[in-house]
């Protein structure tokens, strides 16, 4: 059964965004990629980041190839970020999750095409992966990018009580994922200090 959900911090590059769609609240951890329903709603969410041609026809395996670069980049990310909160410790190990991640970029192998409409010059996307897994291989890519960029250290985990995203610091001051994340830290230290 497919399940709507809000896109937790849209603003995020989509790799963080796809590692998000494992989040919790105060009842416990949840998987937002349970169906092919639910994934082509985090693909709509997703916006222009995802080929636009995604949301059409998606099947089982494109699940599985999502939740499978999921887990792989939030254990990558749980090693860069030296997370040890209990929803970012995995039983994949660090070589597997780069070869998942390696595995993904490879999937969407396309390639730029040139076409005249009315005229007009424009691009377009030719080959033999489908929508679905070009985006997912521009995800992967995007990792990559992200996990070994000039600072990749600017990805961090949320340490606020039971949040178990990552977000990419643009803020030398940013701490949290969110201000109601910042706001739970806070009130949290504040109860420690006072009991």
């Amino acid at each position: 059964m497919s399940h709507s959900f809000a896109l937790p911090l849209p603003g995020e590059p989509a790799p963080v965004r796809l590692m998000n769609t494992i989040w919790a609240d105060r009842h416990g951890v949840y998987d937002a990629l349970v169906d092919v329903g639910d994934l082509r709603s985090w693909l709509t969410a997703l916006g222009p980041a995802a080929d636009p041609a995604v949301p059409g026809r998606l099947v089982t395996a494109d699940l599985t190839a999502y939740r499978t670069l999921r887990d792989a980049l939030r254990r990558l990310a749980a090693l860069l970020t030296e997370d040890t909160r209990s929803a970012a410790a995995t039983d994949l190990d660090v070589e597997q999750a780069v070869a998942d991640v390696n595995h993904a970029v490879t999937a969407g192998s396309n390639w730029p095409q040139l076409s005249l409409r009315r005229g007009h010059l424009e691009q377009h996307a030719a080959g033999t992966a489908s929508p679905a897994m070009r985006s997912l291989s521009a995800i992967a890519t995007e990792a990559i990018q992200l996990f070994t960029g000039e600072d990749p250290l600017q990805l961090k985990a949320c340490q606020a009580p039971s949040c178990v995203l990552y977000f990419v610091k643009n803020h030398p001051r940013r701490e949290w994922c969110s201000t109601a994340c910042g706001n739970r830290a806070r009130v949290a230290r504040h109860y420690q200090r006072h009991h």
